[in-house]
């Protein structure tokens, strides 16, 4: 430790660089990060660490390598990790809490192909999902959510952040607004801003739940939530739980792939649903939805502006087509001559 440095404790610097950047960083980046310095904090104190101006090369080695190790992180995750460690030591060089260049000494891994291509929802698995939903939850919170969720692949913080003034029934499209002060903001700001199209079916299910079952709530600001519980705007984390509760076999299949008892499967239990080896987030529901638009011969620049995601970004994380696919849907845009 040399002079120049300020004594401050793992917690307290994790929740400095979350303030800091709050104002820059969309709602869900910053949980994200949270989370992750949140496991760094933990670490610290069965380390005993509680002053980060004593944090060396070597600790962030062995914090690596217990995150890495203990926790069985995949690459693509681990490397978010140490990411989000390298911003926040750069943080804590500028505020005299470490020792400047700190944060170079944290090597990402590296990801290939292979890490990128993780799990989706298939467009039959979702088939067999809508025809549950269709049949015993038409038009309530669940279907109308998932519905839009699985047709326009939006990220579950943009979901929840919809208003009923931003559905156009007759127009069918979704209003997508960067609202940041009211704690509904979109991923990349103002540029995440579009109208999203909505097909008949989706547009049908959202009517029906606005006309029957939407509980007519107003949220703290003032404003009408589209998605709502009887209390509240539908938040990120009850949606999350829809999305894993509807994508457990045992529901819509009645049949559990994993040779369990489903009475007494702890999964089965809707605030167990997370555990359930099937059960999937948003964001694979999300990766799927793209996925089924471009095996559905939707060109790729429809495909990034519809779902906000950068060509480069789609082909690397969410592009599921075989070459022999690929190049098979090229072709019908080649003209004849």
């Amino acid at each position: 430790m040399t002079d120049e440095l300020e004594p401050l404790s793992p917690a307290e610097a994790r929740q400095m660089y979350l303030d800091e950047r709050r104002h820059e960083l969309a709602d869900a980046t910053i949980q994200a990060h949270g989370y992750r310095l949140k496991q760094f904090v933990a670490w610290c104190d069965t380390e005993d660490i509680d002053n980060i101006n004593e944090l060396s090369g070597r600790d962030i080695h062995r914090f690596r390598v217990k995150r890495r190790t203990d926790d069985n992180l995949a690459t693509a995750t681990m490397k978010g990790q140490m990411a989000t460690m390298r911003v926040f030591l750069r943080f804590c060089a500028s505020i005299d809490a470490v020792k400047g260049g700190l944060d170079e000494k944290i090597i990402l891994p590296t990801t290939t192909e292979a890490d990128a291509r993780e799990e989706l929802l298939e467009a039959d698995r979702a088939r067999d999902i809508f025809e549950f939903l269709d049949q015993y939850r038409y038009a309530q919170l669940e279907h109308a959510l998932l519905a839009v969720l699985w047709h326009t692949g939006l990220r579950i913080g943009a979901a929840v952040g919809v208003d009923i003034e931003d559905y156009d029934p007759d127009e069918q499209y979704l209003a997508m607004v960067h609202r940041p002060e009211q704690g509904t903001a979109l991923k990349n700001a103002s540029k995440s801003e579009r109208l999203v199209a909505l097909s008949d079916s989706v547009c049908r299910i959202l009517d029906d739940w606005l006309e029957h079952n939407h509980p007519g709530i107003v949220d703290d600001c003032g404003r009408n939530p589209l998605f709502a519980t009887s209390r509240s705007r539908l938040s990120r984390n009850r949606g999350r739980t829809i999305a894993y509760q509807y994508t457990r076999p045992c529901i819509y299949a009645k049949e559990c792939p994993h040779s369990r008892e489903i009475d007494d499967c702890d999964a089965y239990r809707t605030e167990k649903a997370h555990s359930c080896p099937s059960a999937l987030s948003p964001h694979p529901v999300r990766r799927g939805a793209i996925t089924h638009h471009l095996q559905s011969n939707t060109p790729e620049k429809v495909v990034s502006d519809r779902m906000d995601v950068g060509l480069g970004v789609l082909e690397r994380h969410y592009d599921q087509r075989t070459e022999q696919e690929k190049v098979q849907q090229r072709r019908r845009y080649l003209p004849d001559e």
